[in-house]
């Protein structure tokens, strides 16, 4: 498969241009772009290497239409040529460990990783490692926003649905915790000017 080809945008200029766009052009997103832009994501930083997040991408109208009713109506779901929903799974990433660790960490301390994963997490509740999935998700929901600009791509990442019903049409996992559903496309409108607090607002220097 060929790879997509990438702008010139640095990471500066994509966090500079990023808007949460709603409206979007039936322009379709070449397959190569979305796998690239994904594997791209997938490079997000993961604690233990775990890597717990998990995407379903919803190209169908129909299965777009079920969601939009699932998020309440918000017409940016069916607008989009494609959803991309990211869900964190961490009774698979826990069960599935042995995939995460390096491939050249071998024999005992291959063993002694995996121990040491179990052991952080066996003390946990399913919700408390969830939530901590979920953080990790949160991660690569920044790298996929940002990453989408350098395809030239807006996207609009939603917290605002019924989780439980999107779980039931994409057949996801009830144990696993949804962190975003992200509208993803190329943009019909300019979006709002951005508007963010000072450095002074938010930061303390010590």
């Amino acid at each position: 498969m060929m790879q997509a080809e990438l702008t010139t945008m640095s990471v500066a200029e994509a966090a500079e241009s990023r808007r949460s766009i709603r409206k979007f052009t039936d322009e379709p997103i070449p397959d190569a772009d979305l796998t690239e832009l994904l594997r791209l994501v997938g490079r997000a930083p993961s604690a233990w290497n775990i890597q717990p997040w998990r995407f379903v991408v919803v190209r169908d109208d129909a299965v777009k239409a079920r969601l939009r009713d699932a998020a309440y109506g918000q017409a940016q779901v069916t607008s989009a040529p494609a959803v991309i929903v990211l869900y964190s799974d961490m009774r698979d990433a826990l069960a599935t460990i042995d995939e995460a660790i390096h491939p050249d960490v071998q024999g005992e301390q291959r063993e002694a990783q995996k121990q040491g994963v179990h052991r952080a997490f066996v003390a946990r509740t399913d919700a408390e490692r969830e939530a901590w999935g979920v953080q990790q998700g949160g991660i690569a929901l920044g790298y996929l926003m940002l990453l989408a600009r350098n395809f030239g791509l807006d996207t609009s990442p939603m917290l605002g649905f019924d989780a439980a019903r999107v779980k039931e049409i994409l057949e996801i996992p009830s144990t696993t915790s949804i962190v975003a559903m992200v509208p993803i496309g190329y943009a019909a409108e300019e979006g709002f000017r951005s508007h963010r607090h000072s450095i002074d607002r938010t930061t303390r220097f010590i």
